[in-house]
């Protein structure tokens, strides 16, 4: 049987097994390492993780949800296609909320955030240096977090992470791009002198240049990658 994702020991893993049998695909999806229009076969999934059906159903169920498979019955699960415009209305809601949030975050910031923020911003100078992309990539993913985090709102964070699953998906595509990874660490450096500063107009306004350049690179992967794209939702 060909290898559907990494073999991951789900038995060391937390939860009951449909969450561990989610978390995997999850990670999996989002990571690329099942591209998109990747036929996923119950039984040998089941065969490959060692589980039943049950908790296999249950973890297509909840990745159905969240927009990353689309189960078709009488026919086929497969890994969502990206779909042009839902990545532009997940990088609007993206925009919407991380702007506010680093407005609210620059206007209270404390010295232990700011702290945090200046360790990672060194620690994505480092990856870039290393060409180490994927790192830089985690890291990347980490500096907003923190951001959203240190609103004090939890809610939002979660929210903007369900939100922008797509995105991420479409991100691995672009990595590495030439000269792409160090421009973004000197906007994070832009984003964090403005938290610094508590000038919450320079951190909203670095905050929306920086996002809006996600939208304007993933676009063209439509045409390079168009077996990972749908022209039209089915």
């Amino acid at each position: 049987m060909p290898e559907l994702i990494p073999m991951l020991d789900i038995a060391g893993m937390d939860g009951s097994l449909g969450q561990r049998v989610y978390t995997t695909l999850r990670d999996s999806i989002l990571s690329m390492s099942l591209e998109p229009g990747t036929v996923l076969r119950k039984g040998a999934l089941c065969e490959q993780l060692g589980v039943s059906r049950s908790p296999v159903a249950e973890a297509l169920g909840r990745l159905s949800t969240d927009g990353l498979v689309d189960i078709v019955p009488q026919s086929a699960t497969r890994v969502s296609r990206f779909f042009i415009p839902e990545l532009r209305e997940e990088n609007f809601l993206r925009e919407a909320i991380e702007v506010a949030a680093v407005g609210k975050v620059a206007s209270e910031r404390t010295d232990e955030q700011l702290m945090k923020l200046t360790r990672n911003l060194r620690l994505q100078g480092l990856l870039v240096e290393d060409h180490d992309f994927a790192g830089f990539f985690e890291a990347d993913l980490e500096f907003h977090d923190l951001i959203l985090a240190f609103t004090g709102f939890p809610k939002v964070a979660s929210a903007a992470a369900q939100m922008s699953l797509q995105l991420r998906r479409a991100r691995i595509l672009i990595l590495p791009e030439q000269g792409r990874p160090k421009e973004a660490v000197a906007e994070h450096e832009a984003i964090l002198s403005a938290i610094e500063r508590q000038d919450v107009s320079a951190a909203q306004a670095t905050m929306s240049r920086h996002l809006g350049q996600l939208i304007k690179r993933i676009e063209p992967l439509e045409l390079q990658h168009p077996e990972y794209f749908r022209p039209n939702r089915e």
